[in-house]
């Protein structure tokens, strides 16, 4: 046997362990919890902070007086899965392979889909898990259903929820649908549960989540199903809206965040949390009970509704309460934002998308937004840039494909409906963000002109993929009258 070593070797060996740490804040006691909610097609003017009359918001509405509200705030895509891709990864869709499916047929993922996260893509939640955060995500994934998809496989430590979008069910319109399955982490507890009281389960799971964790940092990211079609709600909030069940399905979201915000502050953790709310996109076609306020366009499109939504977020002490800021932010901020916050500003050697704007959070003089360009795609087709005040948009053709003969320019300052053209005044404008776009294009691809982008990184592909339940015809799903009278 060996000599045992001498006991300053060791505390020799214990110095050089402690000295490879993260510095504070990082490790400190005032980690800051953080909480994230998610609306799945909730509209830039769906919530009364932003201007609903129709949509009762009280919680929200007060988010917005404690925290700071963003009036330029943008999701990275007009469509669900690669709208999350971009939020967990600080990423545009298209630099992660996220941006087209099942061979380039699909805009979004369906059940028993190949596609998810390649395992070389550090997300956020694994981020934050690797500094001492416990991590759990609740509601809609919709990045993945094979089980080296899952969100346990990309950094939460539990999950509960729907794996894609509420409309992915068997019901009158989708006949030969897979039964929609309810997940605990990787088991399927329900093969197709009913959808109006999801929004109580999801949230006696987070404050549940909350309870558990109250002593060590923790990060939460609820996703809910409202407002996606169809609309599943509960009895006593359609009964109190004034806007159907569209403004049912907002008045429980805003019910659920209310819950949230109460037990924060019962446990004495608000002014430690980190509190956002946010959207995926835009809302659905007008008629539908959705609003995005002055902007034109909706869900599906790079015209402003379809991808400027509300942002809020409040952190007492921290961020100025009643602040708002105009300075142009987006879903791929949160991640490298969040890393600067706990202490480490580094989220992998890797290219990403996203931008430290903690400077425009805490109210810095002159924070200005760090974008010298944001490009708007729509799934893998870069459709518009916006630079400043200036957006230029590419006409279409072939219902929602661009057409890059076509060129549209609009100042966003005077001209927020995007309802005239000023290209022609403008060649000198038209020109610069035209060779921007060009330069996007040679960085992370175009499917339209068929261009490889020399910095994209490969999506994950399961081999022999299925969905994660099928139809048995014994099992006692919810009868089709049911469905009928709870979507309408």
């Amino acid at each position: 046997m060996g000599k045992k070593p001498h006991w300053y070797t060791s505390l020799f060996v214990l110095m050089g362990i402690l000295l490879t740490l993260p510095t504070a804040p990082l490790w400190g006691a005032s980690r800051p919890n953080i909480i994230l909610i998610y609306a799945d097609d909730l509209g830039y003017g769906d919530l009364g902070c932003y201007g609903s009359k129709l949509n009762a918001t009280p919680h929200i509405d007060r988010l917005a007086t404690e925290g700071m509200r963003f009036t330029d705030y943008y999701s990275a895509s007009g469509v669900c899965s690669p709208s999350r891709g971009a939020l967990l990864s600080g990423c545009y869709p298209a630099r992660i392979g996220f941006d087209v499916f099942n061979k380039g047929k699909s805009w979004v993922l369906f059940p028993g889909y190949a596609e998810g996260f390649h395992p070389d893509e550090v997300l956020m939640p694994e981020f934050l898990k690797a500094r001492g955060y416990a991590t759990a995500h609740v509601g809609k994934w919709h990045c993945g259903d094979q089980l080296e998809h899952l969100p346990t496989r990309h950094g939460f430590d539990s999950y509960y929820g729907l794996p894609y979008s509420n409309d992915m069910a068997i019901m009158p319109r989708r006949p030969n649908s897979p039964p929609l399955p309810l997940l605990r982490n990787e088991e399927v507890i329900q093969p197709q549960p009913r959808q109006a009281p999801l929004i109580e389960r999801y949230t006696e799971e987070s404050v549940s989540f909350i309870r558990k964790n109250r002593n060590t940092p923790f990060f939460l990211y609820l996703a809910h199903m409202h407002v996606h079609l169809p609309h599943y709600v509960m009895p006593h909030f359609e009964a109190q809206s004034k806007n159907g069940r569209y403004g049912a399905a907002v008045a429980a979201i805003d019910w659920s965040t209310g819950v949230l915000m109460a037990e924060l502050e019962r446990l004495g953790l608000s002014e430690n949390t980190i509190l956002i709310f946010t959207s995926d996109n835009g809302s659905r076609e007008q008629g539908e009970g959705g609003d995005n306020g002055p902007l034109r366009g909706h869900k599906g499109q790079v015209w402003e509704g379809g991808m400027r939504v509300p942002c809020i977020v409040r952190w007492p002490g921290k961020i100025e309460a009643g602040s708002t800021s105009r300075e142009l932010v987006t879903a791929m901020d949160f991640y490298p934002t969040l890393a600067g916050v706990v202490g480490h500003d580094r989220t992998g050697d890797v290219i990403r998308d996203g931008h430290d704007v903690s400077p425009i959070w805490f109210g810095e003089a002159l924070a200005k937004s760090p974008y010298d360009a944001f490009f708007y795609y729509l799934v893998d087709e870069l459709q518009a840039v916006r630079v400043g005040n200036w957006k230029l948009r590419l006409g279409l053709k072939r219902g929602r494909h661009a057409d890059p003969e076509k060129i549209e320019l609009y100042d966003l300052d005077e001209d927020l409906g995007e309802t005239t053209n000023v290209a022609k005044q403008h060649p000198d404008i038209v020109e610069d963000l035209s060779a921007r776009m060009q330069r996007m294009r040679e960085d992370i691809g175009d499917g339209l002109l068929k261009i490889k982008g020399r910095n994209e990184r490969p999506v994950a592909i399961s081999e022999n993929p299925k969905p994660l339940t099928e139809f048995d015809p014994d099992y006692p799903y919810i009868e089709p009258s049911y469905l009928l009278n709870e979507a309408g």
